[in-house]
């Protein structure tokens, strides 16, 4: 027996990265989380975040070390 096809809307890259992005500053409006838990998969939420993570990181390493001078 086939599964039935879901009726929920998929969300993009692009709406995983919005959310994932609001939820590093904690501002969201609770009917966008609402929306968004019915559509986001939890699996790219964690790859999204990690990926964010990994940049967000480089990025301080790089501006402290440009502010500090060193190369």
């Amino acid at each position: 027996m086939a599964a039935a096809p879901s009726n929920k809307p998929k969300a993009t890259l692009w709406d995983t990265v919005k959310a994932v992005g609001w939820s590093f500053f904690g501002v969201r409006k609770n009917s966008a989380y609402r929306e968004d838990l019915g559509k986001l998969n939890p699996l790219h939420i964690i790859a999204v975040a990690f990926a964010l993570v990994i940049v967000f990181v480089v990025g301080l390493v790089l501006l402290v070390r440009h502010v500090a001078g060193t190369a």
